[in-house]
Formats: C-alpha cells, structure tokens, sequence
C-alpha cells in the first residue's frame, strides 16, 4: 500500500473499527465516505454511507469519491473484495485478533493520518480505561466462566480480545475464542454465565434461543438463567468501543457474583 503523503488524504471506510479510530484521533475529516455501520460506533454525521466488505451495491459508489485509501476488515466477502481489488485502489485490510493488533492498528492509522501523538494518547486512554475495569474487578478466588459468542448458525465463540476482556473483568473464557464450537463443547466447559453479541444485530441476539438448546439444560448459565446480551458493536468493534463493552461485561459478572453468594 502506498499512499501519497503530499495529497489530501480521502478515505473510505468499509470498516467501523477503523471509522471508530480515525474518528478519536481526531481524523474525521480525512474521511469521504463509510459504512452504514459506522454510525453505530462513531459520530460520521452526513458523511455518505456505503455497502462493506461483505456487500457493496456497486464499487462505483466507492470509486465516485475519489478515494486515496480504501479499508476494508475481516469478515468480508471474498468476491466483493476481489471486485475491489480489480480498480486501481490503495486498499488496507485490517485483521486484528488480540488488544495488542488493536493497538498496532491505532498506531497505524495514525501514522497514515499524520496524527501520531494522538493515536498515541487513545492507546493510553484504553489501557487506563481496561486498568480501572480490572481494579474494580478485584481478585476473586475463583474466576467466573463465561462463554461469549459471536454468531449463533454456525455457533461462533467472540473473538481473541473478548476473552482478554473477559479476563480483565474477572472471568475465564471457557471455549476456545474466535473459533466454531459445538452445543456439545459449550455443554461440557459448563459456563456460568453465558453472553450473547451476535454480529450485526445490535442487540437483537435472542436468549430464549440459548436456553431451548437441549443439550445445555444442565449448564449452570442456563439453569440459573444468567444468558445476557451486550450489543455487538461494543464487544466486536475492535477499537474504542471495547472500553464500554468491557464495562458492560464487568457489570454483568459482578452481578453473577452477588446472586451467587
């Protein structure tokens, strides 16, 4: 990807963690275009919206904003991409699995930007943010075991920074992260607490749906009826909104602890 550095920098965004970035580095302006996703995770006004990775109406409605870089991130649709990928485009893909990407991500964008110090300082503010989430979590005896999931059909657990979340706010993630698991694997880790963020959906993830699992009648979650939802985008937008997803969570396993005793 080369980018040149004395033009005016006009990005499209097809993901929201990207927009959620360039948007508290203070790079909005360097935006010319980004999905309707984005108005969930950061304030893009009246910017014009377009498809993502995983749909476009038509590339024309990227290419008629004459962009210099394009982003697009995982999950995407591998034919929309290729459409993409046939136009002379600066294209990044962004793929991050753990804080760590994350944070790698935002010193990236702000060095595209030219906004570095304040790339920087949302780098601080996250881990500040996590440091105090994990503080108010405290040392418990024992961690709460949660199971966090992303997608129902085919059952997908929450990505590698969810169960760092998790473990910040005091539990274990009890399936492998990011990965397809069975009903019967969630069965056997037995998790206390179950938490629904099923991509794209807001939080419109249905719990009656988890506790009619047959298989999971004997899962603690279940029988205690602690299933909650946290809304996709603070869980799966892997940039600032993880902040007050981690604080939703930290509120639901301090909750599971009380009811507990």
């Amino acid at each position: 990807m080369k980018v040149n550095r004395g033009a005016p920098l006009r990005i499209v965004s097809l993901a929201p963690s990207a927009t959620s970035i360039l948007c508290a580095i203070g790079a909005k302006g360097d935006l010319v275009g980004v999905t309707k996703w984005c108005a969930d995770v950061a304030p893009v006004g009246d910017l014009p919206k377009l498809g993502d990775c995983w749909r476009l109406k038509s590339v024309n409605e990227v290419l008629r904003l004459k962009p210099t870089l394009v982003i697009g991130s995982v999950p995407y649709k591998k034919e929309t991409v290729a459409e993409l990928l046939a136009h002379p485009l600066n294209f990044l893909a962004m793929n991050p699995r753990t804080l760590a990407d994350i944070e790698s991500d935002i010193r990236l964008l702000g060095g595209i930007t030219s906004r570095m110090p304040d790339a920087n300082r949302l780098i601080r503010t996250m881990r500040a943010g996590f440091a105090a989430i994990r503080k108010r979590s405290g040392r418990k005896p024992r961690r709460v075991r949660v199971y966090c999931e992303a997608w129902p059909n085919p059952r997908i657990s929450s990505p590698p920074w969810v169960a760092e979340l998790v473990d910040i706010c005091g539990g274990e993630m009890v399936v492998p992260a990011g990965e397809k698991v069975t009903e019967e694997q969630v069965a056997k880790a037995m998790p206390e607490v179950i938490v629904l963020a099923w991509a794209a959906t807001g939080e419109k993830a249905d719990p009656r749906k988890a506790y009619g699992i047959p298989t999971w009648q004997e899962v603690p979650a279940i029988r205690e009826k602690r299933v909650h939802v946290i809304s996709d985008e603070l869980l799966n937008t892997p940039g600032p909104p993880l902040v007050k997803g981690a604080m939703q969570l930290c509120k639901l396993l301090q909750q599971n602890a009380k009811e507990k005793r």
